[in-house]
């Protein structure tokens, strides 16, 4: 049978790509059960356009940054409470000293039973490395439940950008998170640890990969046995995004938009000298600058405006020569394995258990 005259198939564009009126309520690709979680938190639409721009005063945008914090504490709470608590884990605060001559609060989470050394996860909390705490309800959970599985998680409290711990640009929230590994890792007998990985979220994630980047430049990487990044926030030129970065467009409102994340990244670097910095936005890292880096799991969600710069860094580690493993969760908006504990405990769970078999599989190695 003669097919040329047929039209060709109609391609259904993803997204906005392929309606500009796209919300994560309408999409069909959206997790019906952590949709109802998005309903009880007010984020299953289109957020209002933010009231400032990059050319807004400081004192404006940090006000609105104040602001995006508190409604995303809210979200927080709401989404954690009235759980169960978790048994078997103790933690405790210890106080350290950082490079700058600043105190950082580190938080210890460990099984109450310990049988030998274990894996340890050094964790780098969200927030655009601009606003929230490690003090966060979810965060203080994510560290209960990764200590259960048996290892030593500890939460460093480091500078933000903005918010209630701030106003400390690039590089104070880095180099909080270097002091506290090295803290880890030189006290690492008497917290019982085998060897240190370096986990987070969002901004998070990007500490977790510039850390390891610049224990590379400092020639301390031996420290560092692993990165476990879960949609990492690394692009950092949100104000002028380039079609490579298709996600950014498809996604683009999905729990936040482009507008934000652009102003989120002038707090961080308010004169945009380091705006390709790898230290500051690892997208922009060189192979040669990747080269030798230790193994990496970078794990994205599908309906994420960040979802693409992950993929296309995770590409770039293996230029590298490196081992990287990637994961998309399917259905799931930015950070919903970490948030959404009560709507999608499955996908919760399984981003706990993977991170705690890429640690242990890396014991053996160590």
């Amino acid at each position: 049978m003669d097919n040329t005259d047929k039209p060709p198939a109609k391609i259904n564009l993803p997204g906005r790509l392929g309606n500009e009126e796209m919300t994560l309520r309408m999409d069909p690709r959206t997790d019906p059960r952590m949709l109802d979680g998005l309903v009880a938190v007010g984020l299953d639409g289109r957020g209002d356009a933010p009231p400032v721009t990059l050319d807004s005063p400081p004192d404006q945008l940090f006000e609105f940054i104040s602001g995006m914090e508190l409604f995303f504490q809210k979200v927080i709470q709401d989404c954690f409470s009235n759980l169960p608590p978790v048994d078997g884990v103790v933690s405790r605060i210890e106080t350290i000293t950082g490079s700058d001559g600043n105190e950082i609060s580190l938080f210890i989470h460990h099984p109450e039973k310990m049988d030998g050394p274990l894996p340890c996860v050094f964790h780098t909390h969200g927030g655009g490395m601009v606003i929230l705490s490690a003090e966060c309800d979810n965060f203080v959970r994510w560290r209960n439940d990764l200590a259960a599985t048996g290892m030593v998680v500890v939460g460093v409290e480091f500078r933000n950008g903005g918010g209630a711990l701030g106003n400390h640009p690039f590089p104070a929230g880095l180099n909080d998170c270097a002091s506290g590994l090295n803290w880890v890792f030189e006290n690492r007998k008497e917290l019982g640890v085998s060897h240190i990985v370096i986990s987070g979220e969002s901004g998070g994630g990007n500490l977790a990969i510039s850390t390891t980047m610049k224990a590379k430049e400092e020639s301390w990487l031996d420290r560092v046995a692993g990165v476990y990044a879960q949609c990492p926030y690394i692009y950092g030129l949100y104000s002028d995004p380039p079609s490579e970065l298709g996600s950014l467009f498809e996604n683009n409102g999905y729990m936040f938009d482009v507008d934000s994340m652009a102003i989120l990244a002038k707090l961080y670097d308010p004169d945009g000298k380091n705006s390709r910095n790898p230290l500051a936005w690892p997208y922009h890292a060189s192979v040669e600058e990747l080269a030798g880096l230790p193994p990496h799991v970078i794990s994205l969600n599908e309906l994420d405006p960040l979802r693409d710069e992950g993929f296309l860094f995770h590409q770039k580690l293996l230029k590298a020569g490196g081992s990287s493993v990637c994961r998309t969760l399917n259905g799931t908006c930015h950070a919903a394995d970490i948030l959404f504990i009560k709507n999608i405990p499955d996908i919760y769970d399984s981003t706990i258990r993977d991170i705690r078999g890429f640690a242990g599989k890396l014991s053996e190695q160590h």
